[in-house]
């Protein structure tokens, strides 16, 4: 049961954290199609005011504030990281450099 567990909490970090890419895909592929295909944008949803406050609105009281977006440069998407591991594997020193043909000399030497 240790494992399974294991396994478990491994694969639900693991959807997790695909889930968090996949929206922020997405999120970035709307901002594309602002500009490059206009056509496919969806534009952030309209703020549906109460009864009061669009009496208040309407006579020139200021809107309630919107929520500020989280997460990623105000996209709503909460976490995205790359995790890799690492690995201290031993360096060896690089192969010596195959031998030229010699020093360098201008033509005018040559004579």
């Amino acid at each position: 049961t240790d494992t399974r567990k294991a396994e478990n909490e491994e694969y639900k970090a693991t959807m997790q954290g695909n889930t968090a890419a996949k929206e922020l895909l997405g999120v970035a592929m709307n901002r594309l199609n602002k500009f490059y295909n206009p056509k496919l944008f969806k534009s952030a949803p309209k703020q549906e005011l109460s009864e009061e406050e669009n009496v208040f609105v309407n006579n020139g009281g200021t809107p309630p504030p919107t929520e500020a977006p989280g997460g990623i440069a105000g996209t709503g998407v909460a976490v995205f990281a790359q995790i890799a591991a690492h690995r201290q594997l031993a360096v060896e020193a690089p192969a010596p450099p195959p031998g030229t043909w010699g020093a360098y000399s201008n033509k005018s030497e040559e004579n």
